[in-house]
């Protein structure tokens, strides 16, 4: 009985240490109120774009994204936000994880016009630790998370909300872009 004890108590202690060594070698997920992390990204023209130079100028809405049917549904909420508080200092980036061309085509198909780039390799989920697709992620100006939205959401609502929180970030009225796009369907 005293080994079956002895047995079962060293079982558990290896168990336990390799248990507790596991969450030392994964890094912590990026949460809000933290500072954002560095991040270089192409964008649709094949400039490179620091992100800490956009967020050193004001807030910045940062959408890791496809071309999905969801995230498809959800791009005329988001490209309204981008329109609705750009002249308040808003930048907003969609980043693709989709090949270049198959970017370049949705984007002239769906007539983006705000700032997108393409991360066919994923650096940009790892280097925001997220592994859900779609995630908005709005930073302040100087680089504080202030907002994380992951999910999809074709209804419009998840969008309405970044959207309220983008106009208390930016001190000015809110636009209601789940209206919005309604009206103009």
């Amino acid at each position: 009985m005293t080994r079956l004890l002895q047995a079962v108590l060293g079982t558990c202690l290896i168990i336990g240490i390799a248990v507790g060594d596991e969450p030392a070698k994964t890094a912590p997920s990026v949460k809000v109120g933290d500072k954002a992390p560095t991040f270089k990204f192409k964008d649709q023209t094949g400039k490179t774009i620091d992100l800490a130079e956009l967020f050193a100028k004001g807030p910045v809405l940062v959408r890791l994204t496809c071309g999905c049917s969801g995230c498809d549904k959800e791009l005329a909420y988001f490209q309204e936000i981008d329109a609705a508080y750009k002249k308040a200092g808003l930048t907003s980036v969609a980043i693709f994880k989709e090949a270049d061309d198959k970017v370049a085509k949705y984007a002239a198909d769906k007539k983006i016009n705000m700032l997108y780039g393409v991360d066919t390799k994923g650096t940009s989920w790892t280097v925001f630790q997220t592994k859900t697709m779609p995630t908005n992620i709005l930073i302040g100006k100087g680089g504080e998370i202030i907002h994380i939205a992951p999910g999809c959401d074709t209804t419009g609502f998840l969008a309405k909300k970044v959207s309220e929180r983008i106009a208390k970030t930016l001190e000015t009225s809110a636009v209601d872009v789940q209206k919005k796009v309604t009206e103009k369907r």
